[in-house]
This record gives C-alpha cells, sequence and structure tokens, in this order.
C-alpha cells in the first residue's frame, strides 16, 4: 500500500504551438476581438485545425447593429494573425497559405433568454483548487511543467529561433515526502525542431539549461530520469502532424490532474458561460482561502442550473488542513462576492480582451496584470475573509 504522505505524481504541459492550444488560441484570440466590438459579446467559439486547414465554428451573440455576416473578414484575419503569431510557416502548416472556413452562427434563442435574466448560460459543475507547493499557489509538478515550456517558448523565439519550433510538451514526475514536493524523479520533454539531423541527445543538450534554470535549485539530480524526443526527430509539429481541436487540453488548462475538473472547457467561451467564468470564481476564492492562511489546500465546486443565477451548491474540501470551520469558512466567503454570472463577472472584471493570454500555460497560476488579465489570481480577498470569521 502506497504512503499516502510519501508518493510520485506526474503532471503534463503543451505549449501555444501544441495543435490543441493552437485552437485554443484561435478561439480565445475571436472571442477577445468580439469583445473589442462589444463587451457585451456572447460567443462559444471552436476550432479545428488540420493540415493547411482551419474550421471556425459555433455560436456568437452581438448586443450592437453588427451582423454575423459582417465577421467573416474579422475572423479570417484574427486566425491568420495568431497562426503567424504563435510561429507556423511551415509546408503544412503556413499562416498566409491557409485554407479558412468560418461557420460562426448567431446564438440560440433558447439559450440567450436564460442569460438575458442574468442566469446562468448552461448548467454544469465548476472546481477551484489552491494549494500551497509553490509561490503560485498551484500543484508542483503542473505549475514547473508550464514554466519549462514558457522559458523555452521565449528561447525559441529569440537565441533558439533557427533550431526550435512551436510544437511542444513536458511532462513531470515529481516526488513527495511527507506530502512536500522533494525532486524530479523523472521529466519527459519533446520539441519540433528544424534540422533532422539532431539527435535526442543533441536536444536535451540543447534544452536542459533551460530545465534547470525553471525548477528550483537541487530538483534534478543525479537520479533523475530524462526522455528528451524519446521517439527521435520530431521535425513535422503543429495540426500538420497532428489535428487540433478547441477545449481539449482541460486538465493542462487547470491542475495538472491535481484537483478535479469540471464538465466544460474554457477557450472561445465568454464569461456568461459559467464552465469558464465560475471556475475562474472557484480558483480566485481557493487560493485567496490558501492565501489567508486559513488552509494548506482546498477544493471548491460550484454547480449551476441553464437560466438560474445564483449556484445550487457550494462544497468546499480543505483536507483536514483548515484552521477554522469549513461552514465558517463558506459562510465568509459568500459574504464576499455574488456567485451569480453577472456578480462574477461584475467582482473580476471579466468583459475585457483578456482572454488569448489564458490559452496557453494555463488558466491559473499565472501573473495578475495590470491590464485586467488572470484577476481571479489575485488575492485581494485574504483579509476580508479573515475579518469576516474573526
Amino acid at each position: 500500500m502506497t504512503d499516502i504522505l510519501n508518493y510520485d505524481f506526474t503532471s503534463e504541459s503543451v505549449s501555444e504551438g501544441h495543435p490543441d492550444k493552437v485552437c485554443d488560441k484561435i478561439s480565445d484570440s475571436i472571442l477577445d476581438e468580439l469583445i473589442k466590438l462589444d463587451k457585451k459579446a456572447r460567443a462559444g467559439c471552436e476550432v479545428f485545425a488540420t493540415t493547411n486547414k482551419v474550421v471556425v465554428g459555433g455560436e456568437v451573440g452581438l448586443s450592437n447593429s453588427m451582423k454575423i455576416e459582417d465577421l467573416s473578414e474579422l475572423v479570417v484575419k484574427t486566425v491568420r494573425s495568431t497562426v503567424r503569431n504563435i510561429g507556423y510557416e511551415q509546408k503544412g502548416f503556413h499562416w498566409k497559405e491557409l485554407e479558412i472556413l468560418n461557420l460562426l452562427h448567431q446564438q440560440s434563442p433558447d439559450i440567450a433568454q436564460g442569460v438575458d435574466r442574468e442566469g446562468a448560460g448552461d448548467q454544469g459543475i465548476m472546481f477551484g483548487y489552491a494549494v500551497n507547493e509553490t509561490p503560485e499557489l498551484m500543484p508542483a509538478p503542473l505549475q514547473y511543467a508550464q514554466a519549462i515550456l514558457k522559458r523555452l517558448s521565449v528561447a525559441r523565439k529569440n537565441e533558439l529561433k533557427e533550431t526550435l519550433g512551436p510544437d511542444s510538451k513536458s511532462q513531470l514526475t515529481v516526488n513527495y515526502i511527507d506530502g512536500i514536493p522533494q525532486n524530479v524523479k523523472s521529466i519527459v520533454l519533446s520539441t519540433q525542431h528544424f534540422d533532422e539531423k539532431l539527435t535526442s541527445e543533441d536536444i536535451k543538450e540543447i534544452i536542459s539549461p533551460y530545465v534547470l534554470e525553471t525548477l528550483p535549485d537541487g530538483w534534478i539530480t543525479e537520479n533523475t530520469i530524462w526522455h528528451v524526443n524519446p521517439t527521435g526527430k520530431f521535425v513535422i509539429g503543429g495540426p500538420d502532424g497532428d489535428a487540433g481541436l478547441t477545449g481539449r487540453k482541460i486538465i493542462v488548462d487547470t491542475y495538472g490532474g491535481a484537483a478535479p475538473h469540471g464538465g466544460g472547457a474554457f477557450s472561445g467561451k465568454d464569461p456568461t458561460k459559467v464552465d469558464r467564468s465560475a471556475a475562474y470564481a472557484a480558483r480566485y476564492l481557493a487560493k485567496n482561502i490558501v492565501s489567508a492562511g486559513l488552509a494548506k489546500k482546498c477544493v471548491i465546486q460550484l454547480s449551476y442550473a441553464i437560466g438560474v443565477s445564483q449556484p445550487l451548491s457550494i462544497y468546499l474540501n480543505t483536507f483536514n488542513s483548515n484552521t477554522v470551520s469549513e461552514d465558517k469558512i463558506i459562510s465568509s466567503i459568500l459574504k464576499c462576492i455574488d456567485l451569480s454570472p453577472s456578480g462574477i463577472i461584475k467582482h473580476l472584471n471579466l468583459q475585457k480582451p483578456i482572454y488569448s493570454k489564458t490559452s496557453a500555460y494555463g488558466h491559473f497560476g499565472q501573473n495578475y496584470s495590470d491590464d485586467g488579465s488572470f484577476s481571479w489570481e489575485n488575492t485581494d480577498l485574504t483579509e476580508i475573509l479573515k475579518k469576516n470569521i474573526y
């Protein structure tokens, strides 16, 4: 039987050039453009990408006079600029040569009527999680798997731009002792490269300094097992190598498997859709609870019904790490924030073009920015939570 305090845990990440993340990026970039036109725009934008083709579909609702058919040029321009910014100029997937099919349509009036009266845009369950394993209060395996690829992305756009391509994946197995992350048992990293002659050992030599720079001191040991480009060469990347689809990397987007995930993906969805906004609110509350010292880790579940404003239930689990009762914490939460969709949107200021930034390297654990992005990572509720309890 495995000791519950001594174990190995693994999480993976993918770069913005991964086929599914290309689609997430396009979906969220289109959403941002719609919000620039109309801050109350509604969208459920899905993208499919394969060899030199991108298909955009889903629903759009605009409160101003603009019509769906007026968006075609904007959609095409956004797809090309997004793919170009990611860095795809290869034979099978080139931003300039893409065939783009736009199938966006008007939002269903049956869905709109529930949202119009400030209810949830759909039923569903959403989870938020925080744990004191990293400064970001995120699970260590995921946070550092994301950080490695984020650092390599910067490098391949600068000093390694002639060497590495946009598509990459990482995976970290972290060893926990007494419930605390101590070191990396194994690292898997696959990255697209341009020179077919480069071997796995060559790639390891190129990327290892960036890995060591990103991880805490001492986490890579002589016993750490490395698998770098384990299949050999990785030259054909992105949607040309494997088709992509919006919303397929939900565990990468959230907590790396360390906590539950609700029923829906995030990218391409406007904040009236609680799949996204309520998951952000749940993370916001969980992070503030841990930041306030009310627990060392916690998971929160919210549930909603379509057309109904307030959540049907609020579940809190602090894994016996709480310093006050869970009932008191829930009571304090309800005094701090209105958890209706409109209340969440207002509190977190979500009707802004901030979503493209979220589409790679996780929706959680990133830095709150002055432009309003990642507002759910703010810890401004800590003193209020404590005041409500004490």
